[in-house]
């Protein structure tokens, strides 16, 4: 397995990694189906190929975690979904939560440690760029996982509604005594209860995968501001959310990451557009249905949007509906305050996009992906001045204030795409 192999595995869009890894993967290690139990809030479980007769789920990829001591791989025969398979199990410890991939094999003969160890090393490559991708929270990638939350979610709300329904009915009939023959009610009551457990617990597991507790996620921010700001002399004072802050709270992980991802951008602001800034505090907290987070200095306060919106806040923000502000006080520092919505909009927004027409939206695609106003002349083949007109046109049809904020508006409605 060259590196070449690996480039493609991780450049392939994300519904299609599990595929080019499953095939880079099949020569060494032949397999009938792979799935994926990881780090990824787009679909954190992902399942490729068939096992006649075996239907493979979350809880039983789960289950499979115990089998590898820490990180590293495994392989033997284990039940799975009720049924005995030869198995390859791949474990990465790269993210804080770590990663498994399990692969059905086709035969059951002991693979060499040559053998698995590359493969071991691309799934640790692999879960590593899924953790880079959710830490710099991608506008693209963003989108695509608050609107596969909300579909999940709705999916196990149904499920659970409609499977805890009938299996509570089931158990209300089982248990009269009424019922004859005692054996056959006690063992469709064992089913019964059995189904049930298995259902909370693949809920749980789905949730624990795409969500955190704020209070933990307030902890990783920390700990890389720290890093940050060690060798700098500026003092980092923390507003730790409590109990009250909704420290318990479990919040959507492309929240908490988006929210640390604008922090952090916030704090480089602060001390390489500003001088003499000596201390930043740092605080967030959940409030109803958003996350509300703060970081204000001791600087000039000098610091403007446009600071945010070199790197990326707006863009950031804009697929989840998140925003920020800037409040800056000469002589007596900057604020700034950040939200994000943690969960879609109960009625959702008509697209903005659909006032601009094709030439603003072809302007508007170059404006998302970061170009200059030259560079997008040269790619449309217009004048400089034309894309001027064209991007003060857009400002004032999308009624916002700021290239960033419209190429924020850009990646949340899919115009940055645009070729």
């Amino acid at each position: 397995m060259d590196l070449r192999t690996a480039v493609e595995v991780i450049q392939a869009p994300l519904g299609e990694t599990l595929q080019r890894l499953s095939a880079a993967l099949g020569e060494t290690i032949p397999h009938r189906a792979v799935a994926e139990l990881s780090n990824c809030t787009f679909a954190p479980f992902k399942v490729r190929g068939q096992v006649p007769g075996v239907q493979i789920g979350i809880a039983d990829v789960a289950a499979l975690r115990s089998l590898v001591p820490a990180c590293g791989a495994w392989q033997g025969r284990a039940v799975v979904a009720g049924a005995e398979l030869p198995l390859v199990v791949l474990v990465s410890d790269v993210p804080e939560q770590s990663s498994l991939l399990v692969l059905v094999r086709t035969e059951d003969v002991v693979l060499p440690e040559e053998v698995l160890a590359p493969a071991h090393s691309l799934w640790d490559l692999v879960t590593a760029h899924a953790e880079g991708l959710r830490n710099e929270a991608i506008p693209a990638t963003l989108a695509v996982s608050r609107a596969a939350a909300a579909a999940r979610a709705m999916t196990l709300s149904d499920l659970g509604d409609a499977y805890g329904t009938a299996l509570t009915a089931l158990l209300t009939v089982l248990r009269d005594r009424a019922v004859d023959d005692a054996s056959a009610r006690s063992r469709a009551v064992d089913l019964a209860v059995t189904a049930l457990v298995d259902l909370r617990s693949r809920a749980d597991i789905e949730r624990a995968l795409t969500e955190e507790r704020a209070g933990d996620a307030f902890g990783r921010l920390a700990e890389s501001l720290r890093r940050v700001l060690r060798g700098r002399g500026v003092r980092l004072d923390l507003g730790t959310p409590g109990a009250e802050e909704g420290a318990d709270r479990r919040i959507p992980a492309e929240v908490a990451t988006t929210a640390s991802a604008v922090i952090r951008s916030a704090v480089h602001a602060m001390l390489d557009d500003q001088r003499d800034v000596s201390r930043v505090h740092v605080a967030w907290k959940v409030v109803g249905t958003a996350l509300r987070a703060t970081v204000r200095d001791d600087g000039p306060g000098t610091l403007t949007c446009g600071s945010l919106d070199r790197r990326h806040a707006a863009e950031r923000l804009g697929p989840l509906g998140g925003r920020s502000e800037v409040d800056a006080v000469p002589g007596w520092g900057t604020t700034v305050t950040i939200e994000v919505p943690l969960g879609p909009p109960e009625n959702p927004r008509e697209d903005p996009l659909t006032v601009l027409g094709a030439r603003e939206l072809e302007v508007l695609g170059q404006l998302a992906r970061g170009r200059r106003n030259r560079d997008i002349a040269g790619e449309l083949h217009i004048s400089e001045s034309t894309v001027k007109f064209h991007v003060a046109k857009i400002l004032e049809k999308l009624g916002v204030g700021s290239r960033g904020e419209a190429a924020a508006l850009a990646h949340e409605w899919g115009a940055a795409a645009a070729r």
